[in-house]
């Protein structure tokens, strides 16, 4: 059997776990919706509806998670071509269509990109493309204009100062929703708004292409007043996660807008990414904390997969689409051999995720996001256009 048809079929194996997982778990966790595994590798749950917001002992995240399950779900139906999983994901979409209104959080492009798009981009149906629009709306919403630049404030209300001056690197991998609300809505300025805060988002950049996690703004004037980080080891850090968002997201911004600033930008932080991993499968949490014991994240190795495929899609280079193609596929032979829960009590399909070692939240487990970029990544391999929208028809000859 050839090289590619050998993958190939490993690539499938995970698709096909995934879907009898599924199956299982939609009979035990009722109307809640899985995140992180626990120590037993059984699946914790939340609702939907719970939203992030300011508590007194700090900031909590809310459920962010709960549209990569429906994107899973439409995931299963392509490969399996059974409708049980369409049909479940369209009741499943019912729950997560109350936080399309959230004014609390960036996350709103997270959980729509991953289920109300998909949806529309399989079924058609308008319910999904208008439910999604309203979350860009609400998304776009977040923009904030300052004397240097815009940018889309991360978390809380827009009413709190807290929140309007600060804006995370994970934003970068919410805002590829603003770009195709601006293709679904025929309106260019969720685009604009999109391009304005990746390029505010320079300002997480370091000169050496690490990243920091988050930046707080001088909203008078638009000047970084700090970076720090809530989720890597220390403020100057390299936190791995929040590498792979900065990498996916200018990967999509690059996409969408075809402006070859993006494109390099996005080479230059992958070639840190895989500077920094060496020779080891999977990253660590965060490149820098010298623990020897530090946890492993599964899952930011799978959202580099996924960016790098879509980096690859668009590169005028075939040479270096090529290798940035290769990497990604590298990557996901690592999480294949490496991560994969093939045994019935892990839940999850990628073991040794992070979710906030700080926290001591979702450490060694499997996370949803993971699973779900896992697959995404899979998806463009073996369902090329299937899952999302094929990339790099628009790119400037």
């Amino acid at each position: 059997m050839a090289r590619d048809d050998v993958r190939a079929h490993r690539l499938g194996t995970a698709l096909d776990l995934l879907a009898r997982k599924l199956l299982e778990d939609e009979t035990r966790i009722g109307v809640e919706f899985p995140y992180v595994t626990d120590a037993n590798g059984a699946w914790r749950t939340m609702s939907a509806s719970v939203s992030a917001g300011y508590r007194p002992d700090g900031w909590t995240h809310g459920n962010w998670f709960c549209g990569f399950w429906v994107g899973l779900l439409v995931a299963a139906h392509l490969w399996t071509r059974d409708e049980r999983y369409l049909a479940i994901a369209e009741e499943r979409m019912r729950l997560v269509a109350q936080r399309a209104e959230d004014g609390n959080t960036h996350d709103i492009g997270f959980i729509f990109i991953s289920s109300a798009v998909p949806l529309f981009h399989v079924t058609g149906a308008a319910r999904h493309r208008d439910i999604a629009l309203k979350a860009a709306e609400r998304l776009r919403s977040r923009l904030v204009v300052t004397p240097r630049g815009a940018y889309i404030a991360s978390w809380g209300p827009m009413s709190d100062p807290r929140g309007r001056c600060s804006s995370a690197i994970d934003t970068m991998a919410n805002i590829p929703l603003l770009f195709w609300a601006a293709e679904a809505a025929g309106d260019a300025s969720f685009s604009m708004a999109g391009a304005a805060h990746a390029e505010m988002t320079r300002n997480l950049v370091r000169p050496d292409h690490s990243t920091f996690h988050a930046a707080q703004y001088d909203l008078a004037t638009g000047a970084r007043v700090r970076g720090y980080t809530f989720q890597g080891w220390r403020d100057d850090s390299l936190w791995a996660r929040g590498q792979a968002w900065a990498i996916y997201g200018y990967a999509a911004t690059a996409v969408a807008t075809g402006r070859t600033a993006y494109l390099h930008l996005a080479e230059a932080l992958a070639e840190r990414f895989f500077e920094r991993l060496g020779s080891a499968p999977v990253p660590p949490y965060d490149f820098d904390d010298p623990d020897p014991a530090r946890p492993l994240d599964s899952a930011a190795a799978a959202i580099v997969a996924s960016g790098l495929l879509d980096l690859a899609s668009v590169h005028p280079d075939p040479g270096r689409g090529a290798l940035w193609r290769e990497r990604a596929v590298t990557l996901l032979d690592a999480l294949l051999s490496e991560c994969l829960a093939r045994e019935d009590d892990h839940r999850g399909l990628l073991k040794h995720g992070c979710y906030s070692w700080p926290h001591r939240d979702g450490v060694d487990s499997a996370v949803l996001f993971g699973d779900y970029y896992f697959i995404e990544a899979i998806c463009a391999l073996l369902l090329p256009g299937k899952l999302r929208a094929a990339r790099g028809a628009r790119w400037p000859a």
